[in-house]
């Protein structure tokens, strides 16, 4: 397994407000055994950096620049809050899919990462990067399916310590393995893997083009890469302020700096030198479930336990109860301050993911496979 934590000063704040958080079975748990001082620290400056000046506007260009130039701090400020309640809700895969009539929400999320794989034509022995893994868990289930070895690359460190606890776990810590890293700038040797995707994770860079050209630096001539992309879609006009809203509060509760276009994410794989083999929308698949389901507390779509509990969450009744239960847990010092602050973050962001998704204006499954040329 390889790993490095790189910076004194990131290993030194995730120590301070996770501590031995990482090593709890229970995501909702490790969420209660925060530094106090610490989550109230990350709390206030992820705040911080979406508030607009009175009398001026978050969505300006210059508004989005200014953040875009503070991507890593904005990022790892996100994640340090928000990664055990995704783990929570949302088990060990952070990323949307398509479900089927009758689905269960695991299994969809599964056949997601299948699906990536079989395009992919990932198959054993290979050497695998995933970038931007989070903790892991699309990385063991392909890892499982092909019978490749995957490489996580993550800026995060609590999230890569989680990675490696529920690697080992699982028993796989001899085929996936985890490093600590900027994925702008990828400390891994020319022409290194043998194939290469990405979960909803490049959305976070500043410039898809600059992440996408170190994607294309590591993978073999001939290799693919694939990527599920958070992006506006065709609908997406710039100059409509509703518009420019959903955006922001998508960016906003959801860590990203800078979310650009289909037609934006297209070109800048294609610029970074890959032959543009596939793209689509999955979104726009004519699925009798939409992928947006589970947060937007439809719960006619559950089909067990597990799914009930994560719509029930999203449910008006459902937030209302948690928010009062960590409110109640702050108070009484049993729970970080500011952690009912990012459950409201949160539910804020996946109203706009689904404003987003109904209105046909955002997708978090623009789905492009890009080719390597042969030397």
């Amino acid at each position: 397994m390889t790993v490095s934590l790189k910076g004194d000063q990131d290993l030194a704040l995730m120590k301070a407000m996770h501590g031995k958080s990482a090593e709890e079975k229970n995501a909702f748990f490790a969420m209660l055994k925060k530094d106090n001082a610490a989550h109230r620290e990350i709390t206030n400056e992820y705040v911080r950096r979406w508030r607009a000046e009175k009398g001026t506007d978050a969505t300006t260009d210059e508004a989005r620049t200014e953040r875009k130039s503070e991507y890593m701090g904005v990022v790892n400020n996100y994640y340090d809050l928000v990664t055990d309640f995704y783990e929570e809700a949302w088990a060990q895969s952070f990323h949307f899919c398509r479900f089927s009539v009758g689905e269960p929400f695991l299994q969809a999320l599964a056949r997601h990462e299948h699906y990536l794989a079989y395009k992919l034509g990932i198959k054993q022995s290979m050497e695998v990067l995933d970038v931007g893994c989070g903790v892991g868990g699309p990385a063991r289930e392909i890892a499982r399916f092909t019978g490749c070895e995957v490489v996580g690359i993550n800026n995060n460190g609590y999230q890569i310590a989680r990675a490696i606890r529920h690697t080992e776990k699982a028993g796989l810590a001899k085929q996936v393995s985890f490093f600590k890293g900027d994925f702008m700038h990828l400390d891994f040797p020319d022409s290194s893997f043998d194939a290469v995707y990405v979960l909803e994770a490049t959305v976070h860079a500043p410039s898809l083009e600059k992440v996408y050209e170190q994607i294309f630096r590591v993978l073999k001539p001939g290799g693919r890469f694939g990527v599920y992309e958070w992006v506006m879609t065709d609908r997406f006009d710039e100059s409509n302020p509703k518009h420019r809203a959903i955006r922001l509060g998508i960016e906003r509760g959801n860590g990203i700096v800078n979310m650009r276009t289909q037609d934006e994410a297209a070109e800048a794989l294609q610029a970074a030198g890959f032959l543009l083999e596939h793209e689509e929308d999955l979104a726009t698949r004519p699925d009798p479930v939409p992928w947006y389901y589970p947060i937007a507390g439809e719960m006619r779509h559950a089909r067990n336990l597990w799914d009930l509990l994560t719509v029930l969450r999203m449910t008006k009744f459902g937030r209302g109860a948690m928010g009062y239960l960590l409110w109640t847990l702050e108070s009484l010092r049993l729970a970080p301050s500011g952690t009912s602050e990012t459950a409201s973050e949160l539910a804020d962001g996946a109203d706009y993911l689904v404003e987003g998704g109904k209105l046909g204006l955002f997708t978090p499954m623009y789905f492009m496979i890009g080719r390597k040329p042969e030397a």
